[in-house]
C-alpha cells in the first residue's frame, strides 16, 4: 500500500514537472526563431494587468477588476506565447523534407495522415491527409514534377472510392503553398462527408496497393513527429 501511495505521489508531482521542462522548451525554440518574442509576450500581459490595477485603484473596484485584470494578462501571455511556437515551428521544418508530413500529423479533427504514399527518384513526394473534407494530397518537391505525380495518385485512389479529392503543393515557388499556411488552407476546406463516411473511405483506401516509397531521408517515422508546440486552428 506504501509503495502504491509513493507511485501515485510520484506520478502526479511528475505532470507539472514534465509540463514545466516541455514549456521551457518551446520557450528556447522560440526564443532562438525570434528573440523579440519572449519580451513582447511579457510586455503584453504586465501591460494588461497594469491597465487594469490603474482603473480598479482609480475607481475603487481593485477587489473585481485587478483579478480580472490578472487572468485576462495570462491570457493573452498564452495566446500570444501559442501563436509565435506555431510560427516557429513552420520556421523550423520549413525546407526540410517531410515538412508537410509533420505539419498535417500535427492537425486536430480526426484526420488519418500517410506520409510518402508515393515518390520518385527525385525526392518529389505526396503525402494523404483523410478526414470530412475527403481525401487531401499535399505535394513536396518541383512544381514541374508533382502534378504528374499528383494525378497518379489521384488515379489511384478513384479506382477503390468514390470521393472528394484535393491536392496542394507545398513551397515556395510559383503556384505553390508556404508551409505556415497549409493547414489554414485545409481546415477551410468544405466538410462534406460525415464520421462513418470517412472510416469507409479509409477502409477502401487499404486495398490500394503499395507505391514508391520516398528514398530513406528524414521522413517522419511511424506517423509521428518531433513534439513541438501544436498550431492553432481555426
Amino acid at each position: 500500500m506504501a509503495n502504491s501511495t509513493a507511485n501515485r505521489k510520484d506520478g502526479a508531482d511528475g505532470v507539472p514537472a514534465g509540463r514545466i521542462k516541455q514549456i521551457r522548451m518551446v520557450a528556447g525554440i522560440v526564443r532562438e526563431q525570434n528573440p523579440r518574442a519572449l519580451p513582447i509576450i511579457a510586455l503584453a500581459a504586465v501591460g494588461i494587468i497594469a491597465v487594469f490595477v490603474i482603473v480598479g485603484l482609480l475607481t475603487g473596484l481593485g477587489g473585481v477588476l485587478i483579478p480580472i485584470g490578472v487572468v485576462a494578462g495570462l491570457a493573452a501571455a498564452m495566446l500570444l506565447f501559442g501563436r509565435f511556437a506555431q510560427s516557429a515551428q513552420y520556421s523550423a521544418v520549413e525546407g526540410q523534407p517531410g515538412a508537410a508530413a509533420a505539419i498535417l500529423q500535427s492537425m486536430r479533427g480526426g484526420w488519418t495522415v500517410t506520409p510518402a504514399v508515393s515518390a520518385n527518384r527525385n525526392m518529389d513526394v505526396v503525402h494523404r491527409a483523410v478526414g470530412k473534407p475527403g481525401v487531401v494530397l499535399v505535394g513536396e518537391g518541383s512544381p514541374n514534377r508533382l502534378p504528374g505525380l499528383l494525378a497518379a495518385e489521384k488515379k489511384r485512389i478513384s479506382r477503390v472510392a468514390d470521393t472528394y479529392i484535393y491536392d496542394f503543393q507545398v513551397g515556395n515557388e510559383e503556384g505553390q503553398i508556404p508551409i505556415s499556411k497549409l493547414q489554414r488552407k485545409i481546415m477551410r476546406l468544405p466538410r462534406n462527408l460525415r464520421g462513418n463516411e470517412v472510416s469507409e473511405l479509409n477502409y477502401r483506401l487499404k486495398a490500394l496497393p503499395q507505391s514508391l516509397q520516398a528514398p530513406k531521408g528524414p521522413m517522419p517515422r511511424s506517423g509521428r513527429q518531433p513534439k513541438m508546440p501544436r498550431p492553432r486552428t481555426r
